[in-house]
């Protein structure tokens, strides 16, 4: 049994090789082969905390709790991506199970947490001047000032 792959067996004595988002889920653990998955993940929930707070002790419990879930969701969807990459998209004729209405549902699920996050919206001292917006748009084709 190759130890690089989460494997589960059929019945009949097939294996088929998983992608390890369930275990990721239930277990908080990913697959040998995920392992890499870790520190993005890591890095992801420090850039989240970071921009909502600067620090964890900033944000509300609830503002955490989403952070959490997107973490784990994004940590479902590359593994389920990873997977996919290493194996095809389809599977014989049809669409790969991994790809189909769980792997939609965990994205739309994701930017449903980041909107509720507020990311994406510029807050209110950080918006631009008209003046600011022209002279970033000189600077941007090379005009001088």
């Amino acid at each position: 049994m190759d130890s690089r792959l989460t494997v589960k067996f059929r019945r009949g004595g097939k294996r088929q090789i998983v992608h390890g988002g369930y275990s990721f889920i239930t277990k908080g653990e990913l697959p040998e082969n995920r392992a890499h998955i870790l520190k993005y993940l890591m890095a992801v929930r420090e850039g989240l905390v970071r921009d909502l707070g600067p620090t964890e002790n900033d944000l509300s419990t609830a503002q955490i709790v989403l952070i959490d879930r997107v973490t784990t969701k994004i940590g479902v969807i590359r593994c389920v991506e990873e997977h996919i990459r290493e194996n095809s998209v389809m599977v014989g004729d049809d669409l790969a199970p991994s790809l189909k209405a769980s792997y939609l549902a965990y994205n739309n699920s994701l930017r449903l947490d980041l909107q509720a996050l507020g990311l994406g919206r510029k807050r209110a001292d950080e918006v631009l001047t008209p003046y600011e917006i022209l002279e970033m748009e000189k600077e941007s084709r090379g005009e001088e000032q």
